[in-house]
């Protein structure tokens, strides 16, 4: 096998590069494309990005060249807020959502989280690993290299576990990589109905240093929310993640404004996800305490709803905007970051370059890994994608599409259409 790998004749290389950090306000827009470039990776790592001409002089007898036809070269996508380990689907509710049942009508009568519950407590650690590799091809196929994935469909200590020992084994046997997230505090289980508090100790005093010692995961997330966690609950809990060594996310202002955007501020967490209801206090919070907002359209749109968050607010208030797909059984089963990219541009009038940023470097910093993925720089994973497009527009443009027409991760061809 060749030592090198070299991309050729590429429409566009849109790089991403030259910021250590996050971007926001009018450099979400500023991809540093190279047009007619190519990029030469050597082992697992990106060694240099240029023009055709500049890349052509250093191609030797070790090199592997591919000839990307015209098409373009993004890094791969980092999906920053997904749940792809679970139990069954949830088709019969979505059927029922079709003929005008709510979301919270259905999760009232014991269907929503609670089912997928059900369905992945059944689950053996072998069965959900081979549901989650059906995922990991999706997702790849989507052009999407790296995930986070989060728990929250065990709701006990062992349920719990098998998810996280799921994703890693997932990790470890896919091309996909996975950032394992902490989502014990998703839901209050139904036989903990009548007795929260206990749930709520059972989390901290048990779930947490459990996952903690073992690093089972990189984050803790909490779903805050009325009927679900408040804010009082997601504080407690939090703040016990942080003592046990998690960094901290959080599903805030989703449903309601209950406040979540404003705890993510005073507890400083890395992100606070959906933040549909959020109002411009709470943005002014997320800025001032430098929170990343994870955006998530794919819900939106698959619950019906016509409530999409302020992304052009937060924009401009200065936010390291984040979008991501929410890949999860119940409100949001799609794994592809293009839907995204159309939903956020029609539906949140995000430009298709601020929509490139949300996906890639911001998503990156997001998962404390912008060091890494992201953007197409020397020295950085060599996880990149050929688009069949001519354009990066075109993957806003077009929807319904899987336009990946290769795929590499760590510089080895993952997909190839």
């Amino acid at each position: 096998m060749a030592d090198s790998l070299v991309i050729l004749n590429c429409s566009q290389v849109v790089t991403l590069a030259g910021q250590s950090r996050a971007r926001f306000g009018a450099e979400l827009r500023e991809l540093s494309i190279i047009p007619n470039g190519a990029v030469l990776a050597r082992g697992s790592k990106i060694e240099k990005v240029g023009t055709r001409q500049e890349i052509e002089r250093l191609i030797n007898a070790d090199c592997h060249v591919v000839d990307a036809g015209g098409r373009v070269l993004l890094p791969g996508f980092v999906d920053a807020h997904a749940h792809p380990v679970f139990g069954g689907t949830r088709v019969d509710e979505f059927e029922e959502r079709a003929g005008g049942a709510t979301y919270q009508e259905i999760a009232a009568r014991g269907g929503g989280i609670q089912s997928t519950v059900n369905k992945t407590r059944a689950a053996s650690l072998d069965e959900l690993v081979a549901a989650g590799k059906r995922y990991a091809n999706w997702f790849l196929r989507c052009g999407t290299t790296t995930v986070e994935a989060k728990s929250g469909y065990g709701l006990t200590l062992e349920d719990e576990i098998k998810i996280l020992r799921a994703i890693k084994q997932l990790d470890e046997q896919t091309a996909l990589n996975y950032v394992p997230t902490f989502l014990g505090a998703h839901s209050i289980p139904a036989e903990y109905k009548a007795r929260r508090e206990q749930y709520i100790s059972l989390l901290i005093d048990e779930m947490l240093p459990r996952v903690g010692n073992d690093q089972l995961a990189e984050f803790c997330d909490v779903f805050c929310e009325k009927g679900v966690f408040t804010t009082d609950e997601a504080w407690k809990i939090l703040s016990a993640a942080r003592c046990n060594g998690l960094g901290l996310r959080m599903h805030a202002d989703q449903l309601s404004l209950t406040g979540g955007a404003k705890l993510a501020a005073e507890l400083g967490t890395v992100t606070a996800d959906h933040l549909e209801h959020t109002d411009e206090e709470g943005i002014a919070a997320l800025k001032s305490a430098g929170v990343q907002p994870v955006l998530l359209p794919g819900s939106v749109y698959a619950l019906g709803s016509t409530r999409y968050p302020a992304a052009r607010a937060m924009i401009e208030a200065g936010l390291a905007v984040v979008l991501a797909t929410d890949f999860n059984p119940g409100s949001s089963p799609t794994p592809s970051i293009p839907m995204i990219l159309s939903l956020a541009a029609t539906h949140m009038k995000m430009t298709p370059a601020e929509s490139i940023t949300a996906t890639t470097i911001n998503a990156a910093f997001s998962l404390n890994r912008g060091d890494k993925i992201g953007s197409l720089e020397p020295g950085k994973v060599a996880d990149f994608v050929i688009h069949d497009c001519r354009d990066y527009r075109e993957l806003a443009y077009f929807f319904g599409l899987e336009p990946a027409w290769q795929v590499y991760s760590a510089g080895e061809l993952v997909f190839n259409r």
